[in-house]
């Protein structure tokens, strides 16, 4: 069995019950605020809409940009 607890740190244990209190309010307030995320069309994540896979078009002006060849270490 616990000894008896002071003053000071039964004041302290409140506060920290107190503050545990507010912020899972706030947490609460936060999810309750959010805008549900809402699938695309044909189950297509929204994110990922219009973006093809493979190589993209290179940007205007780039065209005639060569990457340097790759030199193996000697």
């Amino acid at each position: 069995m616990p000894g008896p607890q002071s003053a000071k740190k039964r004041q302290r244990e409140a506060a920290r019950q107190g503050h545990a209190r507010d912020k899972a309010a706030k947490k609460e307030e936060r999810n309750a605020a959010k805008v549900p995320r809402v699938a695309g069309a044909d189950g297509e994540d929204p994110d990922l809409v219009g973006i093809v896979a493979g190589p993209q078009p290179k940007p205007e002006g780039e065209e005639d940009w060569v990457v340097p060849p790759v030199v193996a270490p000697r």
